[in-house]
């Protein structure tokens, strides 16, 4: 072999694509850091020159068949994902948290306070009317039900705290609410009257801020 001839091989065996088994390991490099799914053009500008990493793709895809994760293509691009039948492993169930609007926490205190009452009851002692919307949000999370109707003209209908409500506070029934005295000492609650109670009822027992509902 001539001089000229071994430079030449000299300089092949310098840009000779590594074995197809260190490209399946560089493909699955690329695939498993990317956050988006990878094209064979981009893979082909990172791997060294000479690599073929449709081949290399193909060969990692059977190697991962019957894993938790597969190769899969998704559009033109290629990614790594969890095999369909190990999806729900990755289900998470969370709780979303929703403020409640002023009008909706006036309205559920009363409730709670002075259950079984009615909407015009509720707009009395807030001495604003009360939207519909406000009603549904809370009945929506379940904190407040409809009562038995009142014996009264129209038959109004009334509304009380649930078990859901109990539960979420912590309380094993309503009449574990803290009262006027407790409220005010924990500075929850202005010296003014409560709405709804005069001075006699605030000088009353908890159990007189509740009705029967029977």
């Amino acid at each position: 072999m001539s001089d000229e001839q071994a430079e030449v091989a000299q300089e092949e065996s310098l840009f000779e694509a590594p074995p197809l088994a260190e490209q399946e390991r560089m493909v699955e490099a690329v695939l498993f850091a990317s956050g988006d799914p990878v094209s064979l053009t981009d893979l082909t500008a990172r791997m060294p020159h000479g690599c073929a990493p449709k081949a290399a793709l193909e060969q990692l895809q059977k190697r991962y068949e019957g894993r938790g994760v597969r190769v899969v293509r998704v559009g033109d691009n290629w990614a790594i994902r969890t095999a369909p039948d190990l999806g729900f492993l990755m289900q998470k169930e969370t709780v979303e948290t929703r403020k409640l609007s002023r009008a909706a926490i006036e309205t559920l205190a009363i409730v709670s306070y002075h259950q079984p009452c009615t909407r015009a009851e509720i707009e009395e002692i807030r001495g604003v009317s009360v939207s519909r919307g406000t009603l549904d949000q809370l009945m929506e999370l379940e904190w407040i039900r409809f009562g038995r109707r009142r014996m009264s003209p129209g038959r109004p209908v009334t509304y009380v705290v649930t078990s859901q409500f109990l539960d979420h506070f912590g309380l094993e029934s309503a009449r574990d609410l803290p009262g006027v005295k407790e409220l005010r000492a924990a500075g929850l609650l202005e010296s003014r009257p409560m709405p709804g109670l005069d001075e006699r009822d605030e000088e009353d027992d908890q159990d007189d801020l509740f009705e029967d509902e029977s």
